[in-house]
């Protein structure tokens, strides 16, 4: 619901605020009073697109705030969340600000963001109908939403976006896997190449290391032979060597200590020096008859290691590199082995959820066409009650070349206002207050299915009067029990049937035009409906004719509650 619009320096508006209750509310007002102004400024906050010249002259920017009672929309709450927009305490504040020079703002719950997400947000709550162009009926998508609601076909028509969403997947799937097996494929030779190259030298983690480490041993085997041949002479082989002498020192030391305990240290540790010497002399022995001096295993080794760098130099630069290479050719060309068994698993699954999409669309369009024919039907015979009584209406199913995520087909609501002309969409009806009558009465048919809570009405009264005017006026209090209605109106039909009354007026501040809204009750509003019924408003006829009115509309609003 609408509780409340603000307006400050939009054209000869000043500063006003006009609160809203719900049910059908009316906005009365002298020709020229500023009627039409309030409803403008209300269709920036439905997308119009914002033009400076509407800045009241003087002012540096004006400002339209609406403030919503959501908490009552159940579907409300998971599209401002998908825009990170929170209701706080169930209010939701849309403000646009137009600005006579520089730059336009937009806010939603008081953080800025853009005039598209404001609209987007006022769109689904507000249905405009006049001479603007923000009525959500115009609109192809919204219409075959409305028929879908109207037909009972909700739930076919949602399984047809989620049967259709997973046709696009499932081709998404299939053009990226045949594309990934056209660039393998032109890859394979290249692949298997590399692919035997690398398993053909049957390479091994760490290998290069061991034989960089063997070919230095191997290079210099006469050296280390003859090395380790002395050193183990000079320490435990020789007839002087080194563990013979100090056998000798351990000995005598080991003797003095049983004199003389302090040395007993110093025998330990010759014992143990004793010990290691003989240890490292036979370790060199044992190292000496381990190298060997051969020519062709050197050559083998440096053949081995050339290699390895020829693979390092194309794939590496380590070999732990050129082996993650050889896995993944490996896996590569493991996609092309699969890639045939995986095409035909999808295309098998396309073939299968296709086959029901096809299904449940045909079930979708059937619910459609009924429902088509019966919402024209109802309307034809809503129209002559709001002023058209030779119109014709028809709702018209366009099939599509293939199925799409809204079905089968196009809808289009059709309208020819007058006889012997062709029907039209709507969106191409000339007459603002033709379109606000052909929306009453749809509004009036669809008043269960139609999701936005806030209608406003601009021009629903030209060119109409006495019964029909009545009709229409009956209409819009129909319509207001399911919606709140705010309706711009000439007619005392109309206004008297309303749960609030509002009137604007226009007056001079400080040598310059404003307009002003307030709201009417008791006698000031018997006085404007007598006023709207062309008489004298002063006059005891004009004014029981006035009360005679608000007590049909009293009582209409008590049997409907």
């Amino acid at each position: 619901m609408l509780v409340e619009l603000r307006i400050r320096d939009y054209a000869v508006v000043e500063d006003l605020t006009v609160t809203l209750g719900p049910g059908l509310n009316a906005l009365t007002g002298e020709t020229g009073a500023g009627k039409s102004i309030i409803v403008g400024a209300l269709s920036l906050l439905l997308g119009e697109r914002a033009s400076s010249t509407v800045v009241r002259t003087g002012a540096d920017r004006a400002t339209v705030e609406a403030v919503f009672d959501v908490s009552a929309l159940d579907d409300l709450p998971a599209r401002l969340d998908d825009l990170g927009i929170r209701a706080e305490d169930g209010l939701l504040i849309l403000r646009r600000e137009v600005a006579a020079e520089g730059r336009n703002r937009a806010w939603v719950n008081g953080s800025p963001t853009t005039a598209g997400v404001v609209g987007e947000l006022g769109s689904a709550l507000v249905d405009l109908h006049g001479q603007h162009e923000h009525q959500t009926l115009l609109r192809s998508t919204d219409q075959r939403a409305i028929l879908d609601a109207f037909s009972g076909a909700t739930a076919e028509a949602g399984a047809v976006r989620e049967l259709h969403r997973t046709v696009r997947t499932l081709r998404a799937d299939i053009d990226q896997r045949e594309e990934r097996l056209r660039e393998i494929e032109t890859r394979a030779d290249f692949l298997r190449f590399q692919l035997t190259e690398i398993e053909g030298a049957e390479l091994r983690a760490g290998e290069d290391i061991e034989l960089e480490a063997e070919v230095g041993r191997a290079s210099h085997a006469e050296e280390l032979l003859a090395g380790a041949a002395g050193a183990h002479e000079a320490l435990y082989g020789g007839d002087d060597a080194i563990a013979d002498r100090l056998a000798e020192i351990r000995a005598l030391i080991q003797k003095l200590a049983r004199l003389d305990e302090t040395l007993a240290p110093r025998a330990e540790a010759l014992d143990e020096a004793y010990h290691a010497i003989v240890d490292e002399g036979r370790r060199l022995e044992e190292y000496g008859q381990s190298v060997e001096h051969d020519p062709r295993r050197l050559e083998a080794i440096r053949q081995r290691l050339d290699a390895l760098f020829r693979l390092k130099r194309k794939y590496g630069p380590e070999l732990a590199d050129v082996l993650e290479t050889g896995q993944k050719v490996r896996s590569e060309l493991s996609e092309l082995d699969d890639a045939d068994h995986d095409l035909e698993r999808l295309r098998a699954d396309l073939e299968r959820v296709w086959s029901e999409l096809q299904s449940v669309a045909g079930s979708l369009t059937a619910l459609r066409k009924a429902g088509a024919e019966r919402l024209a039907e109802a309307m034809r015979a809503s129209l002559p009650a709001v002023g058209m009584p030779r119109a014709g209406f028809d709702v018209r199913l366009r099939p599509l070349s293939e199925v799409g995520a809204d079905g089968a087909e196009a809808v289009d609501f059709l309208v020819a206002p007058n006889v012997g002309f062709e029907p039209m969409a709507l969106s191409r009806i000339a007459s603002g207050g033709e379109l606000s009558r052909v929306m009453l009465a749809l509004k009036s048919i669809l008043a269960g299915v139609d999701a936005v809570p806030v209608l406003v009405f601009d021009e629903i009264d030209a060119g109409i009067g006495g019964v029909v005017a009545s009709q229409v006026a009956a209409k819009l209090a129909a319509v207001g029990t399911a919606h709140q209605v705010f309706v711009v109106t000439h007619l005392p039909q109309i206004a008297s049937r309303a749960r609030g009354h509002l009137i604007v007026e226009k007056g001079m501040a400080k040598g310059r035009t404003t307009t002003s809204v307030r709201s009417l009750d008791g006698d000031e509003r018997v006085e404007e409906i007598a006023r709207m019924l062309g008489g004298d408003p002063g006059s005891a006829t004009s004014r029981e004719h006035a009360r005679e009115l608000l007590l049909v509309g009293a009582g209409d609003r008590a049997a409907r509650s």
